[in-house]
């Protein structure tokens, strides 16, 4: 990511989610695993040749960027570059980035065991429905049902899902059946393929042990860290919505200088957070003149 938080809200990471999945069957990417942390994103991915994984990626962070900088009220890149790869021979190395890639959320302290984070999608290698209760149709709401319809006829004809149609899903439903429409549109676009990679570890449960037993390694990934934990980014979230009373979490971001700076100031104080991890958050530029200070007047 451009030295910005990515994903703030469920629309951003679902989003994200059915792009990555459509093109991901479009140029015939084996997916082994998936994990969006709030800044950047992580995947175990096959492929037929370097140019077909170069173009996968390109494409999904281009849709991305089209569809998600207009929401954030940005112009210009999205990512710092198109992506990073690292080629794997071997299952060893295979095994350690997948238990790498899986940990993530618990190197960063978001949760206690790597199926607990939604986001990885390791969860979803044992139940269609982890987070929420059984989806039952004919059991829920006219406004449910109809949401399930337009996301099958979505997948079916391989389009990705977009901000304003998640919002207009979403916004009739109440909260048992938002947690059940997140976890049926991720389950119905799915294309991680959990029996490939548990059989590196013998089974699923097996690969559950392995990343409990080891975070894992960076491996030959040049990953930088701010801070010890991204549990800040979910305090900051919480405070702007409850103080700014915003319709939308991506507003912020429209915010000017002026406000943006006492919101820098407030939630440093709030969160204990690092001064970086609170500029992330608010898209601002951080430069050096002796100490680390916000630059309220960022040259376009």
């Amino acid at each position: 990511m451009n030295g910005a938080i990515l994903f703030y809200c469920i629309s951003d990471f679902l989003v994200h989610f059915t792009i990555f999945c459509v093109t991901a069957e479009k140029y015939r990417i084996q997916v082994l695993a998936l994990c969006q942390m709030p800044d950047h994103i992580h995947s175990t991915l096959v492929a037929d040749s370097a140019r077909a994984l170069a173009a996968f990626q390109g494409e999904c962070t281009r849709k991305f960027a089209l569809v998600h900088n207009p929401v954030c009220h940005a112009t210009g890149p999205l990512f710092e570059s198109t992506f990073g790869s690292v080629p794997l021979f071997g299952d060893k190395k295979v095994r350690t980035n997948l238990c790498y890639v899986g940990n993530n959320p618990v190197e960063r302290r978001l949760c206690k065991k790597a199926e607990e984070y939604r986001w990885n999608y390791l969860a979803y290698g044992s139940s269609d429905h982890p987070f929420s209760e059984k989806l039952i149709l004919r059991k829920s709401s006219w406004a449910m049902r109809r949401a399930v319809q337009e996301v099958r006829a979505m997948k079916r004809a391989r389009k990705h899902l977009s901000y304003k149609q998640l919002q207009r899903l979403f916004e009739s439903l109440d909260r048992k059946e938002k947690l059940q429409l997140c976890d049926f549109i991720i389950s119905i676009y799915n294309v991680i393929d959990y029996r490939t990679a548990s059989r590196f570890f013998d089974s699923y449960d097996e690969m559950l042990a392995a990343m409990h037993a080891n975070t894992g390694s960076e491996h030959v990934l040049n990953e930088i860290f701010i801070g010890k934990s991204d549990t800040c980014f979910t305090k900051m979230i919480s405070i702007v919505n409850k103080e700014l009373n915003l319709k939308d979490i991506h507003d912020v971001l429209a915010l000017p200088a002026d406000d943006k700076y006492a919101l820098f100031q407030q939630l440093l104080l709030k969160t204990g957070a690092l001064p970086e991890q609170v500029a992330k958050f608010l898209r601002l530029p951080l430069h050096k003149t002796g100490e680390r200070t916000i630059d309220t007047n960022p040259k376009p």
